[in-house]
């Protein structure tokens, strides 16, 4: 007799990521959710109809399906990630998990795994990662978190995430084991060697050569879909010429502001922004900011400060594109650096950025899976937040191998 696959349901489920990874494991997706259109349009393409589009907050329990054996998710990183400028304890963004918990508490599953970003360890000084695991701890879970870099289990990206495991059958939750590594000249023969990490040119440098396009392709014996990107690519860019302190221009223009009487709210609001004033008043090197020339001139106007660093602020040349992070070049030599929801990193050939294939296989999906949306930016965003799919495999092997023995379905029933 055919034993039954292991149910699955899953939240937070963008373009499916998490989820081949635990199909690929032999678990049976029951049930997902999202509340992005072209992230359910890509799901149901290549996983079927049993996503549902909606705001989790408004989808009742009741309309779930009972008895699942795991529950996975990837609750929005955006409030928790340092590339986040700034990010707070108070984002509303951070409480989703909730969202998670309260499915968990009512369909008691045997298992749970959430992804997140590696910034959900240091928000709040650890505050707010103590609160969700004591949370989910408060329900009957024994749970536990492990920082996992993709590249150290396969997958050709230096992407390190939070995986948070757990389980109410009281058993040791567990993480899989680490198989690659990056190269390294100082150890010794003897030594046990696992696989060097893969690059990116060993993952994608095969469509180099290939010319963007929607059409199928054949190349290298693989049919290639979504070789699609953004060919908008300059190798210079507008740059301050000269030097220009971020602390000093914070304290100027909080002394300024103070003298003005203007809160930073209402400057905000004199730009029809909404949060962006803030990291002007922020003596921080990671979150505060200096306006750009227009701005400073608006400022200027608002505030009524003196000259002393308009020449510095105000003053732009072209600059080589290394110089910028949002800009960077592709390292061809090593995993690539971690796929974020925004535009990707500029191809090695200066031409273009990375395609959306391209970014898919960096992130293990199959050739076969292909990405909807009506932009590259959107298919951009569902790759960039996704789990790399082999590595959620490798978390879902674990968990299965505990579940298909006999004495946990024993106890779990």
């Amino acid at each position: 007799m055919k034993k039954k696959a292991l149910k699955i349901i899953s939240l937070f489920a963008g373009a499916g990521g998490m989820d081949l990874g635990f199909k690929n494991a032999g678990f049976d997706i029951v049930w997902a959710n999202d509340f992005d259109p072209d992230s359910v349009k890509t799901y149901r393409r290549n996983f079927g109809n049993h996503i549902v589009l909606g705001d989790i907050e408004k989808i009742r329990t009741n309309n779930m399906p009972d008895n699942p054996d795991v529950v996975i998710g990837g609750f929005p990183c955006q409030g928790f990630s340092i590339a986040n400028l700034g990010r707070s304890v108070d984002d509303s963004r951070n409480k989703l998990y909730k969202q998670m918990l309260r499915v968990i508490r009512v369909k008691k599953p045997k298992y749970f795994v959430a992804e997140n970003v590696a910034g959900i360890l240091t928000l709040g000084r650890g505050i707010v990662m103590q609160k969700i695991i004591k949370d989910f701890r408060s329900i009957g879970y024994k749970v536990d978190y492990k920082l996992l870099n993709a590249a150290d289990y396969g997958v050709p990206q230096a992407r390190r995430r939070v995986f948070i495991i757990g389980n109410r059958l009281n058993f040791e939750n567990p993480f899989p084991r680490q198989t690659h590594e990056a190269p390294s000249i100082e150890k010794h023969m003897l030594d046990k060697i696992l696989d060097k990490h893969i690059t990116t040119k060993e993952a994608i440098g095969f469509l180099s050569k290939t010319s963007l396009s929607n059409k199928t392709l054949y190349v290298n014996n693989r049919v290639i879909h979504n070789h699609v990107g953004d060919t908008n690519v300059h190798d210079e860019f507008w740059g301050r010429k000269y030097p220009v302190n971020q602390f000093d221009i914070c304290d100027y223009l909080k002394k300024w502001r103070k003298k003005a009487g203007i809160s930073t709210k209402k400057v905000d609001e004199h730009f029809g922004y909404a949060h962006t004033a803030g990291h002007w008043f922020r003596k921080d090197n990671n979150s505060g900011s200096i306006p750009n020339p227009d701005d400073w001139r608006g400022l200027k106007k608002l505030l009524g400060f003196d000259d002393k660093y308009d020449k510095q602020v105000t003053t732009m040349v072209k600059k080589k594109i290394q110089f910028e992070q949002s800009l960077r070049i592709t390292n061809w030599k090593t995993p690539s650096d971690t796929l974020t929801a925004t535009s990707p990193e500029i191809h090695v050939n200066l031409k273009r950025r990375l395609s959306v294939r391209e970014c898919a296989i960096l992130q293990t999906f199959p050739d076969d899976f292909i990405f909807e949306g009506s932009t590259f930016r959107s298919m951009h965003k569902q790759i960039g937040n996704a789990v790399p799919v082999l590595l959620a495999e490798k978390v879902a092997k674990e968990i299965k191998q505990i579940l298909t023995k006999r004495v946990i379905l024993k106890v779990a029933s």
